[in-house]
């Protein structure tokens, strides 16, 4: 005989025997959870007199049974949030159940705590979302019914003060209150990312320092720590601000801040990547033009920008090793530069061998900078270029002015690298 197997359990699962992350929810929810509590519990200790004078003993039998189960139905509601089915029930169920106790005890002040805190859960967990807003105004009508049920447009209008100005602070408190709390997730999620990334860059220096080129792999892992750890220390300065900020209740601020510090985040990872594929390039057995057609559509690809590249160099032309990691580091840095500070639309790289030297051009059509004012300041990249351009007995020339964009032009000498 052919077995049949019931698939409710499935939907009931999460209620049943709910997941860690519900569990812990359901923690972090037991302090309002408590609030809710006290208050339902206090308002019927208060009307207690009144239920005694008019109360029959079906009534008691039925206040016994909801006023309990509505109040349980809070304290495991984060367990009906995963489930859209599950969600939707949680809220018409305990919708119905608060204005059956509405009805059933007459009550306009039962009324007011019982969907006040309904409203509030539902912003609390939920957030800003259609589903909310459906539940918020569906509560408030039922709110209303149940004034109009219990004493007419007299009691309603005795009572328009008290509801709206509960209901009104108190939604505006929990919109408030859910935001921090987003904001804060979203900077819990951006400590994990930079850890995450921080335990990979710290994985690949290691690797970094065992390969067999020791001077220039010790040198370039020197660079990339350096980058990086400007980033980073930059993003803990910005987290920082936003921890203050959000102890501070400046949550438009503190929202500002992790915006800034999840872009700043991702530009050090998309330069990380950068950076990591130049080293990888040096072990490559791909040829000189090869290599350097891969770096303009790499870049055009992480950047948006349309690298335009000219070789005017045989495919197998004999650029010595030495001149060639030099070369790949000169453009690799103007690349850098160029997606970093030149807000280009385009970027140009031109490439000749002439009279037994290797000829480099990189032009960008950005904003442009004083040239001399940043060889002053010792530009970091700039720099480097330079010391580059000295190890092989080159030079490099950097023209620039603001408005007209950026060319940095490079002569390496090949015939002392053979």
């Amino acid at each position: 005989m052919e077995q049949k197997h019931d698939s409710s359990p499935k939907f009931w699962q999460p209620i049943i025997h709910p997941s860690p992350k519900q569990r812990e929810a359901e923690r972090e929810g037991h302090p309002f959870f408590l609030v809710i509590t006290i208050l339902l519990g206090s308002v019927t200790v208060i009307l207690f007199p009144a239920f005694s004078a008019r109360f029959t003993g079906w009534q008691w039998a039925a206040l016994a049974f909801l006023l309990p189960v509505h109040v349980a139905l809070h304290w495991i509601s984060s367990r009906f949030f995963d489930n859209g089915k599950l969600r939707v029930f949680y809220l018409t169920a305990q919708g119905l159940f608060a204005f059956a106790l509405v009805g059933l005890t007459g009550s306009p002040e039962l009324a007011l705590a019982l969907f006040a805190s309904l409203i509030a859960e539902t912003i609390g967990l939920l957030g800003m979302t259609w589903l909310t807003a459906v539940a918020v105004i569906a509560y408030l009508l039922l709110t209303l019914l149940g004034f109009l049920m219990l004493g007419g447009t007299n009691l309603l209008q005795e009572w328009d003060s008290p509801l709206v100005s509960t209901f009104s602070l108190l939604i505006i408190f929990m919109i408030l209150y859910r935001r921090q709390t987003e904001s804060r997730e979203q900077t819990q999620t951006l400590l994990t990312e930079l850890e995450t990334a921080h335990r990979q860059l710290a994985d690949y220096a290691a690797q970094v320092e065992t390969l067999t080129l020791a001077e220039e792999r010790q040198r370039m892992a020197r660079e990339l720590h350096d980058t990086l750890a400007q980033g980073l220390s930059g993003l803990v300065l910005q987290l920082e601000a936003v921890k203050n900020h959000l102890e501070n209740g400046r949550l438009q601020r503190a929202e500002s801040i992790v915006n800034l510090a999840m872009e700043r985040a991702r530009g050090s990872l998309v330069n990380a990547r950068l950076a990591i594929d130049d080293l990888r390039e040096e072990t490559a057995e791909s040829s000189f033009a090869q290599t350097i057609r891969q770096k303009a559509e790499r870049f055009t690809h992480v950047n948006n920008i349309p690298c335009h590249l000219t070789l005017n160099l045989a495919e197998d032309a004999p650029i010595p090793p030495v001149a060639a990691v030099h070369a790949r580091r000169i453009i690799g840095e103007g690349l850098a530069n160029a997606a970093a500070h030149a807000q280009a639309a385009n970027v140009w790289i031109d490439i000749a061998l002439e009279e037994d030297a290797l000829l480099i051009a990189i032009k960008d059509d950005g904003i442009g900078f004083h040239a001399e004012n940043v060889a002053k300041k010792g530009h970091y990249g700039l720099k480097g270029m330079r010391e580059r351009a000295q190890l092989t007995n080159g030079a490099i020339e950097i023209h620039s002015q603001p408005g007209s964009g950026a060319r940095i032009e490079a002569r390496l000498p090949l015939e002392k690298m053979r």
